[in-house]
C-alpha cells in the first residue's frame, strides 16, 4: 500500500486529490496539509506511529513555508552515513509552470521530479506510483528545458570537475546519458550492455555522488559541465 501525504494551500485542489488518490486501488492517503509547517509537524507525528509516508505530493509556492524549503527540511538529514536511505520519502513537486526556478532548486535539493498542476488525473496516479517505486519522474523534454534554462548562465568548468573523479569511465558515459534523457533500457542499447548492468552503474554513481536519485543525477550532470544544454 501505497502512503500519500497532500500539500497544497488551496483546500479546494487538495480536497481534489486526496480524494482522487484516496480511492486508487493500492493508495491511501495518510495526511494533508495547508503549507509546509502543517506538513512538517504531520508527517513528523505521522513518522512517531510508524505511518510514515512514502510519497509526499507537494505543492511548490505556499505560504509560510513554501514547498522548496519544506522539501529540503524533510529530505536534507535523510541519508545515513554511506549515503544510503532505509524507505526513502520521495517527493512529487507540484507546480503551475514547468519552467519555474522553484521546480529547479527542489530537484537539486532531492524531489524525485514535478508534475503540472492541470495534469490528466491518470498521470497524476501513475506519477505516484513511478515516484514510490523508487524512480526519478522526469519528462526528459521538460526536465532538460527547465535543467538548462538555470545553468545556461553558469561557466561550464574548463575541466572535469573534481565531484566526477570517483567515477569511472563506464559510469562517466551511462551519467552522461541519464543526463540526455535516456532510459536504462535505451542506455543498455546505446552502450552495448544489459539492463542489470547499467542499473549496477546507475548505483553506483548515486552511492559516489551521495545522491538520492535519477533526478538529482541530472542536476550535477548539468552543473559540474558534464553535460551541457545545447547537447
Amino acid at each position: 500500500m501505497i502512503r500519500v501525504y497532500v500539500v497544497d494551500d488551496q483546500a479546494m485542489v487538495r480536497e481534489s486529490f486526496a480524494g482522487l488518490l484516496g480511492a486508487q486501488d493500492g493508495m491511501t492517503v495518510v495526511g494533508t496539509a495547508g503549507d509546509g509547517i502543517e506538513a512538517l509537524t504531520g508527517i513528523a507525528e505521522l513518522d512517531a506511529r510508524g505511518q510514515r509516508p512514502d510519497v509526499v505530493l507537494m505543492d511548490i509556492r505556499m505560504p509560510r513555508l513554501d514547498g522548496l524549503e519544506t522539501t529540503r527540511r524533510l529530505l536534507g538529514g535523510e541519508s545515513t552515513s554511506d549515503g544510503t536511505t532505509e524507505n526513502p520519502l520521495r517527493v512529487l513537486v507540484l507546480t503551475t509552470f514547468d519552467l519555474d526556478d522553484y521546480v529547479f532548486e527542489a530537484l537539486r535539493a532531492g524531489a524525485s521530479g514535478f508534475l503540472l498542476k492541470d495534469a490528466p488525473a491518470a498521470e497524476l496516479v501513475n506519477a505516484i506510483r513511478v515516484v514510490a517505486a523508487g524512480d526519478a519522474l522526469l519528462a526528459p523534454t521538460v526536465t532538460r528545458r527547465l535543467i538548462s534554462e538555470f545553468v545556461r548562465s553558469r561557466p561550464a568548468p574548463a575541466a572535469r570537475p573534481e565531484r566526477l573523479e570517483v567515477l569511472t569511465n563506464r559510469e562517466t558515459e551511462v551519467l552522461t546519458l541519464v543526463a540526455r534523457g535516456l532510459s536504462n533500457t535505451e542506455i543498455a542499447v546505446e552502450l552495448v550492455l544489459s539492463e542489470q548492468t547499467v542499473k549496477t552503474h546507475l548505483n553506483r554513481i548515486l552511492a559516489k555522488l551521495a545522491l538520492r536519485d535519477r533526478a538529482q543525477a541530472i542536476v550535477l550532470a548539468y552543473e559540474t559541465g558534464l553535460v551541457h544544454p545545447a547537447s
